[in-house]
């Protein structure tokens, strides 16, 4: 029998705020926040998840590995920095590992300096191209924290850090390492906002999901990190599955028949039945496809009574930060929550006649007991999909 990881320790930033206790009453709020009009991402203000929260300083990063990305991920990281200071030391730098999510890395960055190019012919001092990377978030961790354990990033477009949990259960699970910092980050820039606005998967107001009249997803940033160990903590692991369609570059298998291995494997692994399943954090972009395969699978599997949320309208797709945001709010579903609240979905209320029913979580709505096990859904252009089960301990 393979042991049991744990989620140890919990930083996050996103547009709702920074750090547990901020995001949590956002987050379980019967009032709507978070997302808001910004300007500077495209050619008019669009709905975006701005972080607004002060960022850590980078000081302790080389220049090579200055980005928002970072920035985003330094805050996260200052919230568990004793913990995963202490596991460090406790198990030795080379039994520590880092694995991470993410889409953008420091495409911000490359965006500022060839403006910086075209206005002065030349690229900023302050620019290196290894800003860019997609590896920059793992070596950036390694760097301040002085591990020597594996350190990797994963890149599955909205997928990628729910994967990257996956990993980092499976590197403790093999008794590879003794501890993992593991999560994933996004920044807001306008290359994914021009990327899915040419696909018309660009709302401009609050996304909607769910909903008859649902047309795109707002675009946000976040970062989430864990401290994931073998030892007890708060919340367990307990399930992920992952498959992959291999349906469409960008459209899922309609029907959700991907989305449904990813679920039945999660579930098998964590060893529960759709019935003991509390609440589905939803995948939910607002987009036809997506909500419409999603509603398919999660009716199917778990049936229309199983409490179910969107939680974009809040924080918009953190795209390769979604997964680990998301777990982040199954953990805070979890700990603390004696009443067991649950995230709200904020949506018009029109209902699409087309697609099987689910008992969508009204704002401020509680289960009236401690929540037990989340569901929490990831999926990705190219039909990469992923799902966890977090379990309180």
């Amino acid at each position: 029998m393979p042991p049991p990881v744990f989620l140890n320790q919990l930083g996050l930033v996103c547009a709702l705020g920074s750090g547990k206790q901020e995001v949590a009453r956002a987050l379980f709020a019967d009032t709507v926040s978070g997302v808001a009009s910004h300007a500077g991402y495209a050619d008019r203000p669009l709905h975006l998840g701005v972080v607004t929260a002060k960022l850590a300083a980078q000081d302790a990063l080389p220049p090579s590995q200055h980005s928002r990305n970072n920035a985003l991920l330094l805050t996260a990281l200052e919230q568990v920095r004793a913990e995963v200071d202490a596991a460090v030391a406790r198990f030795g730098p080379s039994r520590v590992a880092v694995v991470l999510g993410t889409s953008t890395s420091g495409v911000g960055e490359g965006e500022a300096a060839i403006a910086g190019h075209l206005a002065t012919g030349e690229l900023p001092a302050r620019f290196h191209l290894q800003q860019q990377e997609l590896g920059s978030p793992a070596l950036a961790l390694a760097h301040v924290l002085g591990t020597r354990g594996p350190a990797y990033v994963i890149s599955t477009a909205c997928s990628s850090s729910a994967k990257a949990l996956a990993s980092a259960a499976r590197m403790l699970r093999s008794g590879s390492v003794d501890a993992v910092l593991t999560g994933g980050v996004d920044s807001l820039c306008g290359f994914t906002v021009a990327g899915f606005r040419s696909l018309d998967s660009v709302s401009e107001e609050r996304c909607n999901p769910m909903s008859a009249h649902r047309h795109g997803i707002n675009i946000g940033e976040a970062a989430a990190l864990f401290l994931m160990t073998r030892e007890p903590g708060p919340v367990r692991l307990s399930g992920w599955g992952e498959s992959s369609d291999a349906h469409h570059i960008s459209a899922p298998e309609p029907g959700g028949k991907g989305a449904m291995a990813a679920i039945q494997e999660a579930l098998k692994r964590a060893g529960l039945s759709p019935e003991q399943v509390d609440y589905v954090n939803l995948h939910g972009t607002a987009t036809p496809q997506n909500d419409a395969m999603e509603t398919r699978a999660v009716h199917a599997l778990l049936g229309p009574g199983v409490k179910a949320s969107s939680t974009k309208p809040l924080t918009g797709h953190t795209l390769g930060a979604a997964g680990a945001l998301e777990a982040a709010f199954a953990f805070l579903t979890l700990v603390d929550n004696p009443h067991g609240k649950l995230p709200g979905h904020f949506w018009d209320g029109a209902v699409d006649s087309t697609l099987p029913a689910l008992s969508l979580v009204k704002p401020g709505e509680a289960l009236g007991r401690p929540v037990k096990s989340v569901l929490s859904n990831s999926f990705a252009f190219g039909g990469s999909n992923a799902a966890l089960v977090l379990e309180r301990a």
